[in-house]
């Protein structure tokens, strides 16, 4: 549990006065705002059907945050191999689809996440299952292969950044996550320089990210490693890998007061980037939330602590000019993923995004909007 010391309280408390418009609908968006400054603001959405209620183009309510906030969009879940993949034949693209018309006709660009995600839980159980035969790695680059140049010869013109891999690194011990996929190409790191090659040859004019979670908070340390070291390796490798993706899913995880943990993570997370930007990569907010499972109820307590919080990572990232796109993991508090994955105990909603589960602006809307305001023009 958070332990805050009344010094956190009160600097929480502050975050409360940061001058922040009662009725948000009627002032500049934060992509427009973003765009001043040569970035783009964008979220992740889904799909359903007409009146459902979820983060959905198809929920007028948060179609209208959508169109009101963001210049670029990524699906949540529906370009995911799950989704897309129902066996080894079959390209299920009727979700995706709609998606990525909902985002052209509204004037937004769309991220392509992900071409690999090589966790096998979140695998299609055909993939885990599936028998590589007598010529493993000549089947395998034929399953991926497949996969990749289908869905890059489909939408390499309307897809502006494809998440080429999504978390090949172990979080614990920094390695290179294995699966029956990269077993059959031989290794990892086999896999990993077919898959950019292929989605380079094939998509040649997109942004092509490695996108992974290793955090700013203590305890991630050999997750950076991990990832730094296949960064290089990529680099040593010619492997046409332009940006990494820093998804963000930030938390207040420690004991002690927002300023005490800012002080003590940010030299490490600032190393971190520094070492990714001197091998020559951009770098992308994919999927920006706060966790704050841990935090007290009172829900302005809450939101100013996560807007401090929020304020003090943000500026660090937009210190560095190679940032350009920040999105969020959701436009409002009501369908954040956070509420399954990490339920509070007192049975009320995070509120890890810009907006309430009433549609409403928080101050973390306001700490976006500020960041992008005071970030140097790129």
């Amino acid at each position: 549990m958070i332990e805050l010391t009344r010094r956190g309280l009160l600097g929480a408390g502050a975050a409360l006065a940061l001058p922040f418009p009662a009725i948000a609908q009627a002032a500049e968006g934060l992509n427009a705002v973003a765009k001043s400054k040569g970035m783009r603001f964008g979220s992740c959405f889904s799909w359903s059907p007409p009146g459902a209620d979820r983060g959905s183009f198809a929920n007028p309510k948060y179609a209208e945050l959508l169109k009101r906030d963001c210049g670029i969009l990524v699906p949540e879940n529906e370009f995911k191999w799950q989704a897309l993949r129902p066996d080894a034949k079959t390209f299920n693209l009727d979700h995706f689809s709609d998606m990525l018309d909902f985002a052209e006709a509204s004037g937004m660009a769309m991220r392509g996440h992900t071409l690999l995600w090589h966790k096998t839980q979140y695998f299609p159980k055909w993939l885990n299952d599936y028998d590589f035969g007598a010529s493993p790695a000549k089947e395998a680059e034929r399953i991926l292969g497949t996969h990749i140049r289908t869905l890059c010869k489909l939408y390499g013109k309307r897809i502006v950044s494809f998440d080429v891999v999504n978390e090949t690194v172990e979080e614990g011990t920094g390695a290179l996550r294995t699966s029956s996929l990269s077993k059959a190409f031989g290794g990892t790191e086999a896999m990993l320089d077919f898959a950019y090659h292929t989605a380079r040859e094939h998509a040649p004019g997109v942004e092509l990210t490695y996108n992974d979670y290793m955090s700013w908070e203590p305890g991630n340390e050999g997750h950076r490693y991990g990832v730094l070291k296949l960064l290089e390796g990529f680099r040593k490798r010619g492997i046409p890998c332009d940006t990494l993706g820093v998804q963000s899913h930030i938390g207040l995880t420690d004991g002690g007061t927002v300023g005490a943990l800012v002080s003590k993570q940010e030299k490490p997370w600032r190393s971190f980037l520094d070492s990714a930007v001197a091998m020559g990569y951009k770098l992308a907010v994919t999927e920006f939330d706060v966790d704050d499972h841990l935090l007290p109820t009172d829900a302005k307590l809450r939101d100013g602590i996560v807007a401090n919080y929020a304020a003090a990572y943000l500026e660090i990232m937009f210190s560095y000019p190679q940032l350009r796109d920040v999105l969020a993991w959701g436009m409002s508090d009501r369908f954040t993923w956070l509420n399954g994955y990490k339920p509070r105990k007192d049975k009320t909603h995070q509120r890890a995004t810009p907006y309430n589960d009433d549609y409403q602006p928080k101050a973390l809307y306001g700490v976006i909007r500020d960041a992008f305001a005071g970030a140097p023009v790129r």
